[in-house]
Protein backbone atom coordinates (compact mmCIF):
# COMPACT_ATOMS: atom_id res chain seq x y z
CA UNK A 1 0.00 0.00 0.00
CA UNK A 2 1.45 3.38 -1.02
CA UNK A 3 2.15 5.94 1.66
CA UNK A 4 0.29 9.27 1.37
CA UNK A 5 2.10 11.94 -0.62
CA UNK A 6 3.90 14.68 1.28
CA UNK A 7 5.21 17.85 -0.29
CA UNK A 8 8.54 19.02 1.08
CA UNK A 9 9.84 22.60 1.08
CA UNK A 10 13.59 23.20 1.12
CA UNK A 11 14.80 26.68 2.10
CA UNK A 12 18.53 26.97 1.46
CA UNK A 13 20.99 29.34 3.09
CA UNK A 14 22.66 32.50 1.88
CA UNK A 15 22.73 35.20 4.54
CA UNK A 16 20.66 38.25 3.60
CA UNK A 17 19.96 36.69 0.20
CA UNK A 18 17.22 34.50 1.72
CA UNK A 19 14.88 37.49 1.64
CA UNK A 20 14.31 36.23 -1.91
CA UNK A 21 12.55 33.19 -0.44
CA UNK A 22 10.03 35.44 1.29
CA UNK A 23 9.04 36.97 -2.05
CA UNK A 24 8.42 33.52 -3.52
CA UNK A 25 6.43 32.49 -0.43
CA UNK A 26 4.37 35.70 -0.67
CA UNK A 27 3.33 34.78 -4.20
CA UNK A 28 2.50 31.19 -3.20
CA UNK A 29 0.34 32.49 -0.32
CA UNK A 30 -1.59 34.60 -2.81
CA UNK A 31 -2.05 31.61 -5.10
CA UNK A 32 -3.75 29.65 -2.31
CA UNK A 33 -7.06 30.30 -0.50
CA UNK A 34 -6.81 33.03 2.15
CA UNK A 35 -7.23 30.70 5.15
CA UNK A 36 -5.23 27.79 3.77
CA UNK A 37 -3.12 25.73 6.15
CA UNK A 38 0.55 25.21 5.45
CA UNK A 39 0.76 23.34 2.09
CA UNK A 40 4.19 21.90 2.96
CA UNK A 41 3.93 19.10 5.57
CA UNK A 42 7.74 18.85 5.56
CA UNK A 43 9.88 21.99 5.89
CA UNK A 44 13.68 21.91 5.79
CA UNK A 45 15.77 24.98 6.57
CA UNK A 46 19.49 25.54 6.38
CA UNK A 47 21.58 28.53 7.49
CA UNK A 48 19.57 31.77 7.40
CA UNK A 49 16.84 29.85 5.57
CA UNK A 50 16.18 28.15 8.92
CA UNK A 51 14.54 31.33 10.26
CA UNK A 52 12.07 31.26 7.37
CA UNK A 53 11.50 27.53 7.89
CA UNK A 54 10.78 27.81 11.62
CA UNK A 55 8.46 30.77 11.10
CA UNK A 56 6.36 28.75 8.64
CA UNK A 57 6.34 25.78 11.03
CA UNK A 58 5.21 27.93 13.96
CA UNK A 59 2.40 29.35 11.80
CA UNK A 60 1.44 26.10 10.06
CA UNK A 61 -2.24 26.66 10.88
CA UNK A 62 -2.26 29.75 8.64
CA UNK A 63 0.26 29.83 5.80
CA UNK A 64 -0.59 33.42 4.90
CA UNK A 65 -0.06 34.55 8.50
CA UNK A 66 3.39 32.94 8.57
CA UNK A 67 4.36 34.61 5.30
CA UNK A 68 3.10 37.98 6.53
CA UNK A 69 5.23 37.58 9.65
CA UNK A 70 8.27 36.96 7.46
CA UNK A 71 7.44 39.98 5.32
CA UNK A 72 7.31 42.17 8.43
CA UNK A 73 10.73 40.89 9.52
CA UNK A 74 12.55 41.19 6.22
CA UNK A 75 10.94 44.39 4.92
CA UNK A 76 12.07 46.17 8.09
CA UNK A 77 15.44 44.46 8.45
CA UNK A 78 18.56 46.29 9.57
CA UNK A 79 22.03 44.88 10.04
CA UNK A 80 21.97 45.88 13.73
CA UNK A 81 19.18 43.31 14.17
CA UNK A 82 21.69 40.63 13.14
CA UNK A 83 25.13 41.78 14.26
CA UNK A 84 26.66 44.70 16.14
CA UNK A 85 27.50 47.75 14.04
CA UNK A 86 28.47 50.23 16.76
CA UNK A 87 32.13 51.34 16.64
CA UNK A 88 33.02 49.70 19.96
CA UNK A 89 31.47 46.36 19.04
CA UNK A 90 32.98 46.26 15.55
CA UNK A 91 36.45 47.35 16.70
CA UNK A 92 36.44 44.94 19.66
CA UNK A 93 35.44 41.91 17.63
CA UNK A 94 37.61 42.59 14.59
CA UNK A 95 40.63 43.36 16.77
CA UNK A 96 40.19 40.13 18.72
CA UNK A 97 39.81 38.23 15.46
CA UNK A 98 42.97 39.59 13.85
CA UNK A 99 44.93 39.32 17.12
CA UNK A 100 43.76 35.73 17.45
CA UNK A 101 45.04 34.92 13.97
CA UNK A 102 48.47 36.34 14.78
CA UNK A 103 48.73 34.61 18.15
CA UNK A 104 47.53 31.31 16.68
CA UNK A 105 50.29 31.48 14.08
CA UNK A 106 52.70 31.69 17.03
CA UNK A 107 51.25 28.54 18.57
CA UNK A 108 49.08 30.37 21.09
CA UNK A 109 45.43 29.37 20.81
CA UNK A 110 43.45 32.61 21.09
CA UNK A 111 40.71 31.97 18.56
CA UNK A 112 38.24 30.42 21.01
CA UNK A 113 34.75 31.83 20.40
CA UNK A 114 36.12 34.65 18.24
CA UNK A 115 34.43 35.80 15.04
CA UNK A 116 34.69 38.77 12.72
CA UNK A 117 31.21 40.01 13.70
CA UNK A 118 29.27 39.87 16.98
CA UNK A 119 25.83 38.33 16.35
CA UNK A 120 24.47 39.06 19.85
CA UNK A 121 21.49 40.98 18.37
CA UNK A 122 20.46 37.93 16.36
CA UNK A 123 20.71 35.76 19.48
CA UNK A 124 18.32 38.06 21.30
CA UNK A 125 15.93 38.25 18.34
CA UNK A 126 15.68 34.49 17.84
CA UNK A 127 15.07 33.88 21.53
CA UNK A 128 12.34 36.53 21.81
CA UNK A 129 10.35 36.55 18.58
CA UNK A 130 9.05 33.03 17.93
CA UNK A 131 6.87 30.73 20.12
CA UNK A 132 8.79 27.53 19.43
CA UNK A 133 6.32 25.44 21.44
CA UNK A 134 3.81 25.85 18.59
CA UNK A 135 5.93 23.59 16.39
CA UNK A 136 4.90 20.52 18.39
CA UNK A 137 1.33 21.79 18.67
CA UNK A 138 1.09 21.95 14.88
CA UNK A 139 2.64 18.49 14.54
CA UNK A 140 0.09 17.06 17.00
CA UNK A 141 -2.75 18.82 15.15
CA UNK A 142 -1.65 17.34 11.82
CA UNK A 143 -0.72 20.67 10.21
CA UNK A 144 2.98 19.73 10.09
CA UNK A 145 4.69 16.40 9.57
CA UNK A 146 8.28 17.47 10.29
CA UNK A 147 10.62 20.44 10.53
CA UNK A 148 14.37 20.13 10.15
CA UNK A 149 17.35 22.43 10.69
CA UNK A 150 20.76 21.37 9.39
CA UNK A 151 24.12 22.39 10.90
CA UNK A 152 27.71 21.29 10.35
CA UNK A 153 29.71 19.73 13.17
CA UNK A 154 33.27 21.05 13.42
CA UNK A 155 34.43 18.12 15.55
CA UNK A 156 32.86 15.20 13.68
CA UNK A 157 32.86 16.76 10.22
CA UNK A 158 29.26 15.58 9.78
CA UNK A 159 26.29 17.39 8.35
CA UNK A 160 23.70 16.95 11.10
CA UNK A 161 19.99 17.43 10.51
CA UNK A 162 18.11 18.18 13.73
CA UNK A 163 14.44 17.43 13.19
CA UNK A 164 11.18 17.61 15.09
CA UNK A 165 8.31 15.59 13.69
CA UNK A 166 5.89 12.73 14.13
CA UNK A 167 7.16 9.80 16.18
CA UNK A 168 7.24 7.44 13.19
CA UNK A 169 10.26 9.19 11.63
CA UNK A 170 13.40 7.19 12.46
CA UNK A 171 16.84 8.81 12.83
CA UNK A 172 19.31 8.09 10.06
CA UNK A 173 23.02 7.74 9.55
CA UNK A 174 24.78 7.98 6.20
CA UNK A 175 28.32 8.87 5.16
CA UNK A 176 29.13 12.19 6.87
CA UNK A 177 25.46 12.99 7.54
CA UNK A 178 23.10 12.25 10.40
CA UNK A 179 19.46 12.83 11.27
CA UNK A 180 18.79 13.41 14.98
CA UNK A 181 15.32 13.91 16.52
CA UNK A 182 15.17 16.85 18.91
CA UNK A 183 13.09 19.78 20.05
CA UNK A 184 13.96 22.70 17.78
CA UNK A 185 15.15 25.72 19.76
CA UNK A 186 16.87 29.06 18.97
CA UNK A 187 20.30 27.48 19.43
CA UNK A 188 19.71 25.23 16.43
CA UNK A 189 18.99 28.24 14.22
CA UNK A 190 22.07 30.04 15.54
CA UNK A 191 24.25 27.02 14.83
CA UNK A 192 22.83 26.53 11.35
CA UNK A 193 23.39 30.19 10.41
CA UNK A 194 26.88 30.58 11.92
CA UNK A 195 28.76 31.53 8.73
CA UNK A 196 32.38 30.40 9.17
CA UNK A 197 34.81 33.11 10.35
CA UNK A 198 32.03 35.72 10.36
CA UNK A 199 29.77 34.42 13.16
CA UNK A 200 30.78 32.30 16.18
CA UNK A 201 30.22 28.55 16.33
CA UNK A 202 27.50 27.24 18.65
CA UNK A 203 27.78 24.39 21.17
CA UNK A 204 25.14 21.67 20.72
CA UNK A 205 25.30 18.29 22.43
CA UNK A 206 28.99 18.62 23.37
CA UNK A 207 30.06 19.61 19.83
CA UNK A 208 30.52 22.99 18.18
CA UNK A 209 28.49 23.58 15.04
CA UNK A 210 28.66 26.06 12.20
CA UNK A 211 26.69 26.97 9.12
CA UNK A 212 24.59 24.07 7.84
CA UNK A 213 25.50 24.70 4.22
CA UNK A 214 29.06 23.51 4.90
CA UNK A 215 29.59 19.87 3.94
CA UNK A 216 25.90 19.50 3.08
CA UNK A 217 26.61 17.18 0.18
CA UNK A 218 22.98 16.08 -0.28
CA UNK A 219 20.63 18.99 0.58
CA UNK A 220 17.55 17.19 -0.76
CA UNK A 221 18.19 14.06 1.28
CA UNK A 222 16.81 15.36 4.59
CA UNK A 223 13.40 16.03 3.08
CA UNK A 224 13.28 12.50 1.68
CA UNK A 225 14.28 10.95 5.01
CA UNK A 226 11.47 12.90 6.66
CA UNK A 227 8.98 11.40 4.21
CA UNK A 228 8.71 13.91 1.35
CA UNK A 229 7.53 12.43 -1.95
CA UNK A 230 7.85 15.68 -3.91
CA UNK A 231 10.15 18.62 -3.19
CA UNK A 232 9.92 22.34 -3.92
CA UNK A 233 13.25 24.10 -3.52
CA UNK A 234 13.71 27.85 -3.24
CA UNK A 235 17.38 28.24 -4.08
CA UNK A 236 19.66 31.23 -4.39
CA UNK A 237 21.90 30.24 -7.29
CA UNK A 238 23.19 32.66 -9.89
CA UNK A 239 21.01 33.60 -12.79
CA UNK A 240 22.27 32.56 -16.21
CA UNK A 241 22.59 36.16 -17.34
CA UNK A 242 25.99 37.00 -18.78
CA UNK A 243 28.30 38.29 -16.08
CA UNK A 244 30.83 41.09 -16.46
CA UNK A 245 34.15 39.43 -17.21
CA UNK A 246 36.23 42.49 -17.98
CA UNK A 247 38.59 42.06 -15.04
CA UNK A 248 39.05 38.30 -14.98
CA UNK A 249 42.80 38.68 -15.39
CA UNK A 250 43.17 40.86 -12.28
CA UNK A 251 44.40 39.19 -9.12
CA UNK A 252 41.34 38.60 -6.89
CA UNK A 253 40.86 40.68 -3.76
CA UNK A 254 40.36 38.99 -0.40
CA UNK A 255 36.66 39.86 -0.64
CA UNK A 256 36.41 38.33 -4.10
CA UNK A 257 37.99 35.12 -2.84
CA UNK A 258 35.69 35.11 0.20
CA UNK A 259 32.65 35.60 -2.04
CA UNK A 260 33.79 32.70 -4.20
CA UNK A 261 34.13 30.53 -1.09
CA UNK A 262 30.65 31.59 0.05
CA UNK A 263 29.20 30.53 -3.28
CA UNK A 264 30.89 27.14 -3.03
CA UNK A 265 29.40 26.67 0.45
CA UNK A 266 25.88 27.90 -0.22
CA UNK A 267 25.22 27.11 -3.89
CA UNK A 268 27.29 24.32 -5.37
CA UNK A 269 26.04 21.33 -3.37
CA UNK A 270 22.40 22.02 -4.20
CA UNK A 271 23.10 22.30 -7.91
CA UNK A 272 25.01 19.02 -7.84
CA UNK A 273 22.29 17.26 -5.85
CA UNK A 274 19.52 18.45 -8.18
CA UNK A 275 21.56 17.34 -11.19
CA UNK A 276 22.11 13.96 -9.57
CA UNK A 277 18.40 13.58 -8.87
CA UNK A 278 17.53 14.44 -12.46
CA UNK A 279 19.98 11.83 -13.76
CA UNK A 280 18.44 9.18 -11.51
CA UNK A 281 14.94 10.17 -12.59
CA UNK A 282 16.01 9.85 -16.22
CA UNK A 283 17.56 6.44 -15.62
CA UNK A 284 14.47 5.21 -13.80
CA UNK A 285 12.31 6.34 -16.71
CA UNK A 286 14.20 3.95 -18.96
CA UNK A 287 13.42 0.93 -16.77
CA UNK A 288 10.41 -1.34 -17.13
CA UNK A 289 7.77 -1.34 -14.40
CA UNK A 290 8.96 -4.75 -13.21
CA UNK A 291 12.54 -3.50 -12.92
CA UNK A 292 11.40 -0.42 -11.00
CA UNK A 293 9.57 -2.61 -8.49
CA UNK A 294 12.72 -4.64 -7.82
CA UNK A 295 14.83 -1.65 -6.76
CA UNK A 296 14.34 1.02 -4.09
CA UNK A 297 14.81 3.94 -6.48
CA UNK A 298 11.72 5.72 -7.75
CA UNK A 299 11.08 8.97 -9.54
CA UNK A 300 10.88 12.11 -7.37
CA UNK A 301 9.41 15.31 -8.78
CA UNK A 302 11.43 18.42 -7.92
CA UNK A 303 10.68 22.05 -8.70
CA UNK A 304 13.46 24.59 -8.21
CA UNK A 305 12.79 28.33 -8.07
CA UNK A 306 15.89 30.54 -8.34
CA UNK A 307 16.64 34.23 -8.94
CA UNK A 308 16.30 35.45 -12.51
CA UNK A 309 18.83 38.22 -11.88
CA UNK A 310 22.39 38.18 -10.56
CA UNK A 311 22.16 38.90 -6.83
CA UNK A 312 25.60 40.50 -6.59
CA UNK A 313 24.50 43.17 -9.07
CA UNK A 314 21.54 44.02 -6.83
CA UNK A 315 23.80 44.07 -3.77
CA UNK A 316 26.16 46.49 -5.48
CA UNK A 317 23.34 49.03 -5.76
CA UNK A 318 22.63 48.91 -2.02
CA UNK A 319 26.10 48.37 -0.51
CA UNK A 320 26.33 51.98 0.65
CA UNK A 321 23.28 51.42 2.87
CA UNK A 322 25.50 49.48 5.27
CA UNK A 323 26.54 51.37 8.44
CA UNK A 324 29.82 53.24 8.04
CA UNK A 325 31.55 50.96 10.53
CA UNK A 326 30.81 47.87 8.45
CA UNK A 327 31.72 49.66 5.21
CA UNK A 328 35.03 50.63 6.77
CA UNK A 329 35.68 47.06 7.86
CA UNK A 330 34.74 45.59 4.48
CA UNK A 331 36.61 48.24 2.49
CA UNK A 332 39.86 46.97 3.97
CA UNK A 333 39.41 43.59 2.24
CA UNK A 334 38.09 45.02 -1.02
CA UNK A 335 34.43 44.16 -0.43
CA UNK A 336 33.17 47.65 -1.27
CA UNK A 337 34.54 47.41 -4.78
CA UNK A 338 32.47 45.94 -7.59
CA UNK A 339 34.35 42.64 -7.44
CA UNK A 340 33.48 42.26 -3.75
CA UNK A 341 29.71 42.73 -4.12
CA UNK A 342 29.15 38.99 -3.91
CA UNK A 343 30.47 38.86 -0.33
CA UNK A 344 28.48 41.98 0.58
CA UNK A 345 25.25 40.32 -0.58
CA UNK A 346 25.55 37.75 2.22
CA UNK A 347 25.89 40.45 4.91
CA UNK A 348 23.54 43.13 3.55
CA UNK A 349 20.67 42.74 6.03
CA UNK A 350 19.35 46.20 5.16
CA UNK A 351 15.70 46.75 4.32
CA UNK A 352 16.26 48.29 0.87
CA UNK A 353 18.28 45.32 -0.34
CA UNK A 354 15.92 42.86 1.33
CA UNK A 355 12.89 44.53 -0.24
CA UNK A 356 14.53 44.31 -3.66
CA UNK A 357 15.17 40.60 -3.09
CA UNK A 358 11.58 40.06 -1.94
CA UNK A 359 10.25 41.78 -5.05
CA UNK A 360 12.52 39.69 -7.27
CA UNK A 361 11.30 36.48 -5.62
CA UNK A 362 7.69 37.61 -5.93
CA UNK A 363 7.98 38.42 -9.63
CA UNK A 364 9.89 35.20 -10.38
CA UNK A 365 7.14 33.17 -8.69
CA UNK A 366 4.39 35.03 -10.55
CA UNK A 367 6.03 34.03 -13.83
CA UNK A 368 5.84 30.38 -12.74
CA UNK A 369 2.36 30.55 -11.20
CA UNK A 370 0.78 27.74 -13.21
CA UNK A 371 3.80 25.46 -12.76
CA UNK A 372 3.91 26.10 -9.00
CA UNK A 373 0.17 25.54 -8.54
CA UNK A 374 0.26 22.34 -10.58
CA UNK A 375 3.20 21.11 -8.51
CA UNK A 376 1.56 21.89 -5.16
CA UNK A 377 -1.79 20.41 -6.19
CA UNK A 378 -0.51 17.09 -7.57
CA UNK A 379 -2.58 14.21 -6.26
CA UNK A 380 -2.96 10.51 -6.76
CA UNK A 381 0.57 9.57 -7.76
CA UNK A 382 2.34 6.70 -6.05
CA UNK A 383 4.62 7.60 -3.16
CA UNK A 384 8.12 8.05 -4.48
CA UNK A 385 11.55 7.98 -2.89
CA UNK A 386 15.19 8.16 -3.77
CA UNK A 387 18.20 6.52 -2.15
CA UNK A 388 18.66 8.58 0.98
Amino acid sequence: MNAPEKLGLILTGGGARVAYQVGVLKAIAEFLPRHAHNPFPIICGTSSGSLNAVTLAVNARSFRKGVQYLLNIWKNSHVEHVYRTDPVGVLKNSSRWFAGLILSSMGINKLNQVSLLDNAPMVAMLEATLPYEKIQENIDAGHLHALSITASGYGSGCSVTFYQGVEEIPPWKRAHRLGIPTKIEPKHLLASSAIPFIFPAVLLNREYFGDGSMRQIAPISSALHLGATRVLIIGLGHSEEEQNRSNVCDYPSLAQIAGHVMDSIFLDSLEVDVERLQRINHSIGMLTEDAQQQINWRHVDVLVIEPSQAIEQIAQRYAMHLPWTIRFLLRGIGAMRRSGANLVSYLLFEKNFCRAMIELGYQDALKQKQEILAFINQRGKAAESLPQ
